[in-house]
């Protein structure tokens, strides 16, 4: 064999081992390939089954919202009716503080006429006993 012969050996030979690795590739790649169109048909079909049931959660989720609104309506219609209650229990409060207040001041004057009256009664009797002596007195000196 020539030196000719042996080098298109060589060529045949790496020729044959980049095709072998060229159909690898294309085999690995194809693989891959077709794991990807399974996982977007499986996505297409996901996506088909979101979109029918959003159309139904979107009607329910207004459904919702609706109860909702009538429900807050009514609370504050509620809530409306109940304020006037607490305004009066309020005012009521604010009565019982005057009254306790006014029943605190006729205590205090009560008592300071108490005070007063006592004193007025022994000043009273000293004075009914001064004068009954005083005409005791008298009697025995006329």
């Amino acid at each position: 064999m020539s030196g000719g012969e042996i080098a298109w050996i060589i060529a045949a030979v790496a020729f044959l081992i980049i095709a072998l690795a060229i159909a690898v590739i294309a085999i690995r790649v194809s693989g891959v390939t077709k794991e990807v169109k399974e996982t977007v048909a499986e996505m297409n079909k996901t996506l088909s089954t979101v979109n029918g049931e959003l159309g139904v959660l979107t009607k329910e989720v207004e459904g919702l919202l609706a109860k909702s609104n009538t429900l807050l309506e009514d609370v504050n219609g509620k809530v409306a009716a109940v304020d006037p209650v607490f305004t009066a229990i309020g005012e009521l409060g604010e009565s019982v503080s005057d009254l306790n207040q006014s029943t605190r001041n006729l205590t205090e004057r009560v008592a300071h006429g108490a005070k007063n009256g006592a004193k007025a009664t022994v000043a009273a009797r000293v004075g009914a006993k001064a004068f009954s002596m005083l005409t005791k007195k008298k009697h025995q000196n006329e």
